[in-house]
């Protein structure tokens, strides 16, 4: 486990402010927002987001402000200097990631490729 300081990968303060309800509506201070990287998708690759207490031996925890985020090793590299972002509007509420690393993204934003 790594902590690193939030060079890496951005959080909004919507985001900042979603997370710290989130964790404070599970009434458990040990749980953390993870989040993950899986294949598939429209694009390729998609974004997944829980909450999570458990910490992996490869997990890296960036610490924003108040809130740590849990990131495994393999989606790490794939969010370097993107922006974690909490968005509400006609489509629902949902945190969204901005990639630059990103070649492509589907309309909905869940979904990207390399």
């Amino acid at each position: 486990m790594t902590i690193k300081k939030n060079l890496f990968l951005i959080c909004t303060i919507a985001a900042q402010k979603q997370i710290k309800k989130l964790i404070n509506l599970k009434k458990k201070k040990k749980i953390k927002l993870r989040i993950y990287i899986t294949g598939g998708g429209c694009s390729g690759f998609q974004y997944g987001f829980k909450l999570d207490h458990k910490k992996n031996k490869d997990d890296i925890i960036i610490k924003n402000y108040n809130n740590l985020i849990i990131i495994d090793s393999i989606s790490f590299q794939y969010l370097l200097g993107g922006t974690l972002d909490f968005i509400e509007n006609l489509e629902g509420t949902k945190f969204i990631i901005n990639n630059p690393n990103a070649k492509t993204t589907c309309g909905c934003g869940l979904s990207f490729s390399i």
